[in-house]
């Protein structure tokens, strides 16, 4: 592809990660569909996902492995900063597209819905997305839309074995009440291990315990 539209796709790559975990109605629980609209529509297996995931979410169609969603009659994001940090990288894929992988953290600070509520917990996730821009004369796809290479995410404070298909975090007394998690204890800031490797150590075990929020 041409320099002009590499930076396209990142820049389009970049729209994604808006659309779909920065966005404020996104945040508020609507559907995603400006970030929706960005994914091939002929790539089947994945077209069958969204639709699945958010009229029935399950362990295996979870909306949020894309996208960050939280319910309004539970808790309300605070002010409208969501902080990140992660790279952006791309190379050449297959068939000459390119691809971009993004491997991005997103802290999302929220409070209870209730009136008077001033706790504030934060829900931490670290997701990282695999974007192939094909060129449409090889593949079957539509211009200015990309197809899912992969996805993986991991949370901290969104909910333990939680597919309502939006984060639960919770709060000091939800802690008391349940205690500490029996899995091993995190540090959902560290990002010296890769996405690979910090879900290869996750593995099967049970929901752990953040070391910081």
């Amino acid at each position: 592809m041409t320099e002009r539209q590499v930076a396209q796709a990142l820049d389009q790559s970049l729209e994604f990660l808006a659309a779909s975990s920065l966005d404020p109605d996104v945040l508020r629980g609507e559907r995603p569909e400006k970030a929706t609209a960005l994914i091939n529509p002929h790539q089947r297996d994945v077209q069958d996902y969204l639709s699945t995931a958010f009229r029935e979410p399950s362990e295996e169609n979870d909306p949020l492995l894309l996208f960050s969603r939280f319910a309004q009659t539970k808790v309300r994001l605070v002010g409208d900063v969501v902080k990140t940090q992660g790279s952006i990288t791309f190379r050449e894929g297959e068939r000459g597209a390119v691809e971009v992988t993004s491997d991005v953290t997103y802290v999302y600070p929220v409070v209870r819905a209730a009136t008077g509520s001033d706790e504030v917990a934060r829900t931490i996730v670290r997701r990282e997305t695999v974007m192939s821009w094909d060129d449409p004369v090889k593949v079957i796809t539509e211009p200015g839309t990309f197809s899912l290479v992969s996805y993986k995410v991991d949370t901290a404070n969104g909910g333990c074995d939680n597919f309502t298909g939006y984060f639960i975090p919770e709060f000091t007394a939800d802690h008391a009440a349940k205690g500490p998690g029996s899995g091993p204890e995190v540090d959902p800031y560290d990002r010296s291990k890769s996405m690979d490797a910090r879900l290869q150590e996750a593995g099967a075990a049970e929901c752990g315990t953040a070391t910081r929020s």
